[in-house]
């Protein structure tokens, strides 16, 4: 049996019991009853979970339930008043075929008890058609949700997918400078890219790693470029060891600090410096992206790729719980700054 059935049948059997009860217990508090009144009232929890059951058959069976609103309310009316008839002449007429009861039955009373049963059918068709609607609201908000999960990651699977080959190209240029100027210093170059691609092959498997991880790529990278720049390229890391293990999305920082020294240090004669720091309080984690030079006001939010590519994976994965702002922190020096709530 389903959860659906499950549900189904225990709220059938819990709510006609209740009703039973109730009539019982207002009967015997307004007359005096012998067991002749309780088998009578008995008789009500079986019939009534037979013709309701039957009523759901035909919902069913005639689709009812995917029809339109302006149709349906006529059904309820109709089959409210067909089911409290078949009640009332099952519950009466086996109630005298076994001598239950032996009375007349008068009009008035019919009447005031078929309109109180249509009542009842009414409201146990409301509960069924209210609860259809609730599990049809839940089935396509779910959808929804897979759908804009789904989108999501085909999102972020393609911003991924834009950061390998953006890497191995600015590292292949940094390799190809050393070849003939040093070819020893290009091996130990090959082999560090060696070692960062084994990385970034992992990673790329990951929608989140460890900053720890992360930095890991970075320091293998920033090394990589220093054989290419030299004297011209300095860098340091302050890194607050309780964000050591935050989860943040592959190559953020990587593509960041490539994209500080493509724009920034590499247009520079004298070359610079670039410095990470990651600051870690109770609502919220700071990473700090430091590079020597300059933006433009007009591009402010445009240069280079790594900005792009991380505001889109931020806002994909974070949301509003995450922001990211790049801009001149002086005169000689760009700050590229990553928030993530807590």
């Amino acid at each position: 049996m389903s959860r659906k059935q499950k549900i189904y049948w225990t709220c059938q059997i819990s709510g006609w019991t209740f009703y039973t009860v109730m009539n019982l217990l207002f009967f015997k508090f307004s007359y005096d009853i012998n067991i002749k009144d309780i088998l009578n009232y008995m008789i009500w929890l079986p019939v009534g979970i037979s013709i309701t059951h039957a009523f759901r058959f035909l919902i069913l069976k005639f689709n009812v339930l995917r029809r339109n609103i302006f149709l349906q309310v006529p059904i309820v009316i109709i089959f409210s008043i067909i089911n409290s008839i078949l009640f009332f002449t099952l519950t009466i007429g086996i109630a005298k075929l076994f001598g239950i009861i032996t009375y007349k039955i008068e009009i008035f009373a019919t009447v005031s008890t078929l309109v109180n049963l249509t009542w009842i059918f009414m409201l146990w068709a409301v509960i069924y058609f209210g609860f259809d609607i609730f599990e049809n609201y839940k089935r396509t908000e779910i959808q929804s949700l897979k759908l804009e999960a789904n989108t999501k990651e085909i999102e972020l699977n393609q911003l991924k997918s834009q950061l390998n080959p953006h890497f191995m190209f600015n590292s292949m240029n940094s390799i190809r400078a050393l070849v003939d100027e040093d070819p020893s210093r290009a091996k130990i170059a090959i082999t560090q890219l060696s070692n960062i691609l084994r990385s970034t092959l992992m990673m790329h498997k990951n929608r989140f790693i460890t900053l720890e991880e992360e930095l890991g790529l970075v320091k293998d990278y920033l090394e990589l470029e220093h054989i290419r720049y030299e004297e011209r390229l300095s860098f340091s890391l302050d890194i607050d060891p309780s964000t050591l293990y935050m989860q943040i999305p592959p190559m953020m920082i990587q593509t960041l600090v490539e994209n500080g020294i493509k724009h920034g240090i590499s247009k520079y004669p004298e070359g610079g410096s670039i410095t990470i720091s990651t600051k870690k309080d109770e609502q919220q984690v700071t990473i700090h992206i430091i590079n020597t030079g300059q933006l433009k006001v007009t591009d402010s939010h445009e240069s280079g790729f790594g900005v792009a590519n991380t505001t889109n994976r931020l806002e994909l994965l974070f949301g509003k719980h995450a922001s990211f702002y790049l801009k001149n922190l002086n005169d000689r020096q760009v700050i590229s700054e990553i928030i993530i709530k807590n």
